[in-house]
């Protein structure tokens, strides 16, 4: 039987295979995005290399031309603020309106000190950050100047009077481009995944929502109706395939049970009759007066021919059962009913062997069963007290309901199980030493308990004696069943 999960959603196939598809999908676009990020960097600051390496050789060759007078600094400085308004990548001027806070110019000597300076704050503090990088002549670099928290991106060259010109470029609008373009594709990315996922929950949830109608149905034909099909879609695809095949399996397993049937009956028919007709001539001979001692073997072939009436019955009755093939009259039973009036009946039996009986009940426990079905197996636990107690002994029966089941107990004060049978008591043809029977009786009762869609176990009390406890699902809680299967046969 199926039990619905705490949280359905998210134990749900459908929600981990929508995990790791979104996850493995984010990732994915992830890594593509770093590698466009990449690029893109590359290819800004690509731009700003080769703006920065024509501009700082246009000016080298300005200053390198232009007499050293008194006109020298002004015109070199009005040829830098001219190259500074070429700056490519360009957003925004600075907040203080200074055009020069993302472009400055410095010539310094080889002594170390600034002989022009073209740009916004101290030259001093940028010749020091200049200086203290090691940076191959020719190549640009990236200089952090104390105070600014933006890099710049510096170019140099050296000209024949033995100075140094460097040309440097913020990095401010670079950072801004790549800082926008983060943004926007961290937007778009967890818009597209959130999507994508839900899509993909859909989409599988669906598609899984087919598999376990499909599964639910299948799980409840044979227990009730083996003409019931699982529901059949209208598409064409693996869904439909699936069910269309379990459907025709179906048909091959109706058409082999219907088969069973007929051999079973054609088999206890052909067995039956003779021996109903070598029971009635022993009974015809009993009925004439003969002498007591000619009388005792007679019955005694009686008697062992109702044994082997009961045991053909009842094999093929385990037989249909562990094929999952017994045909069932369910209706709905009292269970408390049905255990005090077999307790009826085998009490004064019980009493002439010097047995107790006690039962204790809850009330009314509602079971959807077959009743004759039922009746045989509280008859046969009540035997194999009958059968293998001592006298003396006590035999306990308890009946209460729990986790929407009815749970009968049966227990006794006697030697309990043989411990070298006590893992194989429902397997058939198994039985004590001292057992007469032919080891049907605990192998009928768990086929017909587990074709209910109940359980039954066997144990040794600690304190001595044998327990036997059955379950069987209550008839409200199989009413329900049935009904979601109904609907799920008919959607």
């Amino acid at each position: 039987m199926f039990s619905k999960p705490a949280n359905p959603i998210l134990r749900s196939a459908a929600w981990r295979i929508s995990l790791w598809a979104t996850l493995a999908f984010a990732i994915g676009t992830m890594l593509v995005f770093a590698m466009l990020h990449r690029f893109v960097a590359n290819d800004i600051q690509r731009r700003s290399d080769a703006w920065l390496s024509g501009e700082v050789e246009v000016l080298s060759d300005v200053a390198e031309r232009t007499p050293k007078n008194t006109l020298y600094s002004r015109v070199v400085g009005e040829i830098a603020e001219l190259a500074s308004r070429e700056v490519p990548n360009r957003q925004r001027a600075s907040t203080d309106g200074n055009e020069d806070d993302s472009v400055f110019f410095l010539q310094a000597s080889d002594q170390g000190n600034a002989q022009l300076w073209v740009g916004s704050g101290d030259g001093a503090a940028t010749l020091s950050a200049i200086r203290s990088t090691n940076a191959l002549q020719d190549t640009p670099f990236d200089v952090q100047v104390k105070g600014i928290g933006v890099p710049f991106r510096v170019a140099s060259v050296r000209i024949p009077d033995g100075s140094s010109i460097y040309l440097g470029l913020s990095e401010r609008d670079e950072l801004h481009v790549l800082h926008n373009l983060r943004i926007r594709f961290l937007t778009l990315w967890l818009a597209i995944v959130l999507l994508g996922f839900v899509i993909v929950f859909y989409a599988t949830r669906r598609m899984l929502g087919h598999v376990r109608e499909i599964t639910e149905a299948a799980s409840r034909i044979g227990q009730s109706d083996l003409s019931s099909r699982v529901p059949n879609t209208e598409s064409n695809d693996e869904i439909g395939h699936l069910a269309r095949t379990l459907n025709h399996m179906l048909d091959r397993i109706e058409n082999s049970v219907h088969q069973l049937h007929t051999i079973t009956d054609s088999l206890a028919h052909d067995l039956r009759s003779p021996l109903t007709a070598i029971r009635g001539k022993l009974e015809t001979v009993l009925s004439d007066d003969m002498r007591v001692d000619h009388a005792e073997p007679i019955v005694s072939a009686i008697d062992e021919l109702d044994r082997l009436t009961e045991f053909l019955n009842t094999s093929l009755d385990v037989a249909e059962a562990n094929a999952d093939a017994l045909r069932l009259n369910r209706k709905e039973v009292d269970l408390d009913e049905v255990v005090r009036s077999m307790i009826d009946l085998y009490e004064p039996s019980m009493s002439d062997k010097g047995l107790a009986v006690h039962i204790r009940s809850a009330g009314a426990v509602r079971v959807l069963a077959d009743p004759s079905l039922l009746h045989r197996v509280i008859a046969n636990l009540l035997d194999n007290e009958l059968k293998h107690l001592p006298a003396s002994c006590t035999v306990s029966l308890s009946l209460q309901t729990a986790n929407e089941m009815g749970v009968l107990t049966v227990e006794d004060n006697g030697p309990g199980f043989d411990e070298e049978i006590r893992h194989q008591l429902f397997e058939r043809r198994i039985k004590g030493r001292t057992s007469r029977g032919h080891g049907l009786g605990l192998a009928f009762v768990e086929a017909v308990v587990r074709v209910h869609g109940g359980t039954v176990k066997a144990a040794n009390r600690a304190l001595g004696g044998a327990q036997l406890t059955l379950a069987l699902p209550l008839c409200q809680a199989q009413n329900e069943e049935s009904k979601h299967a109904l609907a799920l046969t008919n959607g």
